[in-house]
């Protein structure tokens, strides 16, 4: 009987010993770690072996970057997003350009040198830019050259990756391996494997229960497990200064607010009635006459410029901020033209320098209208060249703006408040002739929240808001709205004119009648007067702002002034 036990107790324990084993092979598989590697170009979804892994204050870029023998670059696009919109591509001359405080960098796509505005060439050693079909890509090491960008970049281990800190302050959670580990692709033992990393810091970003994402000192990005990781904290991720010294911004302030009043002139027979205009107009510190407008597409302009006027103006201690604009010249060449050549902005801008080392005006106000879209970048890097020429030579530049809208937001106020010293916002033509429906040329409610939406962009001492020294006369006749402009001196006559009774509207903040003929026109008048500026400068004094300007000398009603004044003085 003792035999037949012995093989049965053998057999228990043999099942009992694979049992084990088996159970062991379990929990091994269970709790043990994938030693599978990912597959990092699917990981990273590259589809091209010229693709980058692109990281931007440590977030990974659905974007990618380019790497080519060997060198990083970014589509231009790219740049423009996530280092510095101060570059500009010329593509009518096939030319990259970086413009800064006092100089102008101008590099040849598909080269490898870089040329300043004085002329001093620099071969870098590396092309700058090339273009594939109609995209540019810009080598990273250039545009270390003008911003405070760094960046690290990869090579080892997996596909190209670069890692690019802006320069811009951003804050990230930090941490630090405890020891060498293998980040992977999913927080799970079982996930792939997509490096193994030192142990060093990283960035944290993503934190789970057990798991955390993290990007590496090598330019990956995956997860380990919490236990692994200690001192988390909140870190401020920091470019380098530029490798060139750019020089600083610099601006010129006047003393005290401005009060600048624009001049239309219409011709040099309009020079004439400056003595009148300022023998009106109280307590005016600046005035602004019409006199330069594009006259073609090299950037020549036509002058009504005169050194009585000059004389005149500084006789009655006016400074004189000659205008330049692109729309009072008969010919009216196309803005685009003029803006999109370097050599056709060059020589507009020598044009304009040439006029006031001969007349003597101390600044150059800058009043293009209907700028588009498409060629918004032309236009700003016309507004940047001008600015360095200006600061050279101690010219005051302030630029003419529409009311900030959202749909106009390429006229790119910030930048304008950086390279300029004021910036003009024209606080009028709320309503104009064409609008669908009748209204107020400046409503109170306009007028607020155009320079609360400007002082987002623009410091307070650099903006000035241009008040309207006119009104619209609405006509709604068989149906058909029509208006017209009426100076503000010559409203009261309009008003017993059409009898009309006038009542303060606390919506607009300006009195407002209406009448209806006998033939059956109906008549509508939002006005203009003491009452509604005074308003209107209550407005830009809270906002503590630079100071006002008036559209336009000759049209306003004496009494005006007084209101003004008290604004200056208070």
């Amino acid at each position: 009987m003792k035999k037949k036990i012995k093989p049965v107790i053998f057999i228990i324990a043999l099942i009992i010993i694979i049992g084990l084993i088996y159970g062991g092979q379990i929990l091994y598989e269970h709790f043990s770690y994938s030693r599978e590697k990912a597959d990092l170009n699917d990981y990273y979804n590259l589809t091209d072996p010229t693709q980058a892994v692109l990281f931007v204050d440590d977030e990974l870029k659905e974007e990618k970057a380019s790497c080519f023998n060997g060198a990083f670059y970014l589509d231009f696009d790219l740049v423009k997003e996530y280092v510095s919109n101060r570059f500009y591509f010329g593509k009518a001359d096939g030319i990259l350009v970086y413009t800064g405080p006092n100089e102008i960098y101008t590099s040849g796509i598909g080269t490898t040198t870089v040329t300043t505005s004085d002329g001093t060439a620099e071969d870098l050693g590396y092309t700058v830019s090339m273009l594939d079909g109609d995209k540019l890509y810009v080598a990273v090491q250039y545009l270390r050259r003008y911003t405070d960008m760094s960046f690290e970049s990869y090579m080892d281990e997996g596909p190209a990756r670069i890692r690019i800190f802006t320069g811009k302050g951003t804050e990230v959670q930090t941490g630090t391996l405890k020891k060498s580990i293998a980040i992977r692709k999913l927080g799970g033992r079982k996930s792939e494997i997509v490096a193994t990393v030192p142990a060093e810091q990283v960035t944290v970003v993503e934190q789970m229960e057990e798991w955390s994402r993290v990007v590496s000192s090598t330019g990956h990005i995956g997860y380990v497990e919490n236990k692994n990781l200690k001192d988390i904290g909140p870190t401020i991720l920091s470019g380098s200064p530029a490798e060139i010294d750019l020089g600083e911004y610099t601006s010129i302030k006047t003393d005290g607010k401005i009060n600048l009043g624009f001049h239309p002139i219409g011709g040099i027979a309009g020079n004439e009635t400056v003595s009148g205009v300022i023998g009106q107009a109280k307590s005016l510190n600046i005035i602004a006459p019409t006199w330069f407008s594009l006259s073609d597409t090299e950037g020549n302009i036509s002058s009504y410029a005169t050194n009585d006027y000059i004389t005149t103006a500084h006789a009655n201690g006016l400074q004189v901020w000659a205008v330049v604009d692109n729309f009072n010249n008969e010919n009216r060449p196309e803005t685009e033209a003029v803006l999109s050549r370097a050599s056709s902005r060059a020589n507009l801008i020598a044009n304009l320098l040439q006029k006031q080392a001969e007349y003597g005006f101390e600044g150059i106000n800058v009043d293009f209208e209907l700028i588009s879209e498409s060629y918004a970048d032309s236009y700003l890097e016309f507004l940047r060249e001008l600015s360095v020429a200006c600061r050279r030579n101690q010219i005051i530049l302030s630029i003419d703006n529409y009311v900030p809208m959202n749909f106009n937001d390429y006229y790119d106020l910030t930048e304008q408040g950086i390279i300029s010293d004021y910036v003009i916002i024209m606080g009028y033509d709320e309503h104009y002739a064409g609008s669908e429906e009748a209204g107020s040329v400046a409503s109170i409610g306009y007028v607020q929240n155009g320079i609360n939406k400007a002082l987002e962009e623009v410091p307070a001492d650099k903006l000035v808001n241009a008040i309207p020294f006119y009104a619209r006369l609405w006509i709604t006749s068989g149906g058909e709205l029509s208006s017209k402009a009426i100076h503000m001196s010559a409203l009261a006559n309009i008003i017993s004119e059409y009898g009309m009774e006038m009542k303060w509207d606390e919506e607009t903040c300006q009195n407002y009648g209406e009448v209806t003929a006998s033939n059956g026109d109906f008549y509508q008048l939002w006005s203009e007067d003491a009452s509604s500026i005074e308003t209107k400068l209550n407005v830009m004094k809270s906002a503590n702002i630079a100071g006002v300007a008036e559209w336009a000398l000759g049209f306003e009603s004496a009494d005006i002034w007084d209101v003004i004044t008290n604004y200056l003085n208070s």
